[in-house]
């Protein structure tokens, strides 16, 4: 639901140019419109959907010709609402959030963030593109994501069997000791539990535990051989 308010100043002409500013959020985004003297015009907020940004843009140009828009966060919170912008034509400019000191002068509202971004833009401090986030480029981000998490999540599988071979016991130390990344992995999923002291079970277990997970086996297929240490 979009909160209402009402005009703060006289709306201008329908050929007047305007200046959008945004406070980003997860699940709302909050808007301002300023004139070309800087005088705000109305606030208001919108949830973070499809329908919501065709409304606030549709809430913004209302008051005159929108062509420039300053936004928040482009690349997180703001990035699917800044992508929707550049769809439409207006050119959005990346505004950081104001300093400590700025915020505690003027004070620390939704509504007043979103005035100052416009603001930013119209004064010429915030002049940085945002980016569109829709090319190609965006597209190999998003690709390296999915590359590089499985394999910091194996790296990390790695470092924790070697840590826990380090404390094992010799023999079975030894008998992982040399093999590549993806034969230790292999070799602890297929360790046994053995009649052994408590630390060599619980070493046992432990990379037998770790290894099942990097290779996205079940555990619950091996939880009857749980040893039980007393």
């Amino acid at each position: 639901m979009t909160e209402t308010t009402r005009p703060r100043h006289q709306t201008p002409g329908p050929l007047e140019d305007v200046v959008l500013g945004v406070d980003t959020h997860k699940d709302i985004h909050v808007a301002a419109v300023i004139t070309m003297t800087g005088s705000l015009l109305d606030t208001r907020s919108f949830p973070t959907t499809e329908d919501g940004y065709r409304q606030l843009l549709a809430w913004a140009s209302a008051f005159g010709r929108l062509q420039r828009a300053g936004v928040e966060c482009t690349g997180s919170y703001g990035a699917a609402l800044t992508r929707y912008l550049h769809r439409e034509g207006i050119t959005v400019t990346e505004v950081n959030q104001p300093d400590k000191d700025t915020r505690r002068r003027r004070g620390k509202t939704d509504a007043i963030d979103a005035a100052a971004a416009a603001q930013a833009v119209l004064s010429g401090r915030a002049t940085a593109t945002a980016k569109t986030g829709d090319g190609p480029v965006e597209a190999i981000r998003m690709f390296k994501m999915a590359k590089v998490s499985p394999t910091k999540s194996r790296s990390q599988a790695v470092n924790q069997l070697k840590a826990v071979l380090v404390a094992a016991d010799p023999a079975l130390r030894e008998a992982l000791t040399g093999l590549s990344n993806s034969k230790l992995i292999r070799k602890c999923s297929e360790l046994e539990a053995a009649d052994d002291t408590a630390p060599a079970v619980a070493a046992r277990h432990t990379l037998r535990a770790r290894a099942d997970r990097q290779r996205g086996e079940p555990l619950a297929t091996r939880r009857a051989q749980v040893p039980v240490i007393t």
